[in-house]
């Protein structure tokens, strides 16, 4: 048996990316433990039409854990057939009862089912985590809702926001997401006991002369696994299901692909209002000792890249199922489904620890609102100026005029004037007082609805947690 180490390639997703729990449910262990539980549920429904003795159940069930990976490997080396192999190597293990595995069956029919079992398991990792995820925004909404911060549109300092607002933002996302997760979950299918081209004909032709028909075996069969059956199948279930699966994937990737290059955006020393948590011992650079680079926001960025790019691979399975069935999706499946949990896994992993343990900044925040936020409360003047009988057109004019001069200076790197300027400019001063257009140009009173946004959010958060 091929025994792996760090010899020879093995996927960053066996030891680097994801959780045990997730890489546990696509184990080769999990899934011979799941054939087996399909190979029992159908041997018992196949007992009640008189098909299969108590004893044949009772031997299956007595062995259904002891997994024998090395022979099975053994024997498939010689049949060139995987499923079989198995089949092989349970049946040794069952002398009684080795006969009757599989009765009927043809490789989809256990194969497409034990796929639907495991994409539901991996997918309530996936919605646990994206929940836990969400509960960290909400704190973080609900501690910063109120911190002015400046905003920026085009990259470039816009009007003033709150830090929690922000925020809001990607939990409004990702509440969606999760709430496409669910409904991708609660209708997963499997393929049911459909047989080679899902006309059930060999479980009608079996089941003659019994007291039940295929479509009553199979029935019984997706009540033991707890799963529901596609109305209609090919030799497999409709690979459209993997498709809305990694899209769902996907999506969610996407929320926190852009939160992430936002942080990045955020880290960066010019702007330097949020960071990631950075470790006493560790190193940003092997080439720079002063750099803290934003790692983990990169690697979340680059696994949710990933994740966007495998979606065409099951478009392609979909489309391409040729007539009844091809081979041509089996190899990229093996690759393309954990993968696709794996890396979101990992990117939720990592999310939940930087969100967790995220540093505001908030003399950044401030620095910035002091050198650009008194550009956006200008704006605030002008409407004043305006509800005062002054001509809008005018005051847009001489306010922008001042605007240009003091960013100007910003640029140059001297103190930003335009506070001065506009409160002593004395065509202003003919509208309004000195003392109002000083409290009108306070930027961190310019934040709109922005608190009462972040909570509509955050109770929208609250009721699906």
């Amino acid at each position: 048996m091929t025994t792996f180490n760090h010899d020879t390639y093995i996927s960053p997703f066996t030891w680097r990316y994801g959780s045990n729990e997730l890489r546990e449910i696509y184990s080769e262990q999990h899934k011979r433990i799941l054939l087996r539980k399909i190979w029992i549920a159908l041997a018992s429904a196949q007992m009640e039409a008189g098909l299969v003795t108590q004893k044949q159940v009772e031997e299956l069930l007595a062995h259904k854990t002891d997994i024998d990976i090395e022979r099975a490997t053994e024997i498939e080396n010689i049949i060139h057939h995987d499923l079989m192999a198995e089949i092989k190597t349970y049946a040794e293990q069952c002398p009684s009862a080795g006969a009757i595995i599989h009765l009927g069956a043809t490789s989809m029919d256990v194969l497409d089912n034990m796929d639907a079992i495991r994409l539901k398991e991996a997918l309530d990792i996936i919605i646990s985590k994206a929940k836990e995820l969400l509960k960290l925004f909400v704190n973080k909404m609900e501690e910063y809702k109120d911190l002015p911060c400046m905003a920026f549109t085009h990259i470039q300092p816009a009007e003033p926001t709150t830090v929690g607002y922000r925020i809001a933002q990607t939990a409004q996302d990702l509440i969606d997401d999760i709430k496409e997760l669910e409904t991708v979950r609660k209708n997963i299918k499997g393929k049911g006991m459909k047989g080679a081209v899902g006309t059930a004909a060999s479980y009608t032709e079996l089941l003659k002369n019994t007291n039940m028909s295929a479509k009553q075996m199979e029935d019984k069969v997706m009540k033991k696994l707890d799963l529901n059956a596609f109305s209609a199948a090919t030799q497999v279930y409709t690979r459209k299901q993997d498709l809305r699966v990694v899209n769902s994937l996907s999506s969610l990737c996407c929320t926190l692909y852009k939160f992430f290059i936002d942080f990045r955006l955020l880290q960066s020393p010019p702007i330097g209002e949020w960071s990631e948590p950075f470790g006493k011992n560790q190193v940003g650079s092997s080439a720079m000792p002063f750099k803290r680079n934003p790692i983990n926001s990169e690697k979340i960025d680059s696994l949710c890249r990933f994740v966007s790019s495998q979606a065409n691979t099951l478009w392609q399975n979909s489309a391409q199922t040729l007539l009844e069935r091809t081979l041509d999706d089996s190899a990229n499946r093996r690759i393309v489904l954990p993968n696709s949990f794996l890396a979101t896994d990992e990117a939720l992993i990592t999310s939940i620890k930087v969100v967790k343990n995220m540093n505001i900044h908030q003399t950044a925040i401030k620095r910035n609102m002091k050198t650009y936020g008194i550009f956006a409360a200008s704006e605030r003047l002008l409407m004043e100026l305006g509800r005062s009988g002054a001509n809008r057109q005018e005051m847009h004019e001489l306010i922008r005029e001042h605007s240009l001069k003091a960013w100007k200076e910003v640029q140059e790197g001297n103190e930003n004037t335009l506070k001065e300027d506009l409160v002593n400019d004395k065509i202003i001063l003919k509208y309004v007082s000195k003392e109002k257009a000083i409290e009108l140009l306070d930027a961190d009173e310019y934040i709109g609805d922005a608190p009462l946004r972040t909570e509509m959010v955050i109770k929208e958060a609250l009721e699906i947690l």
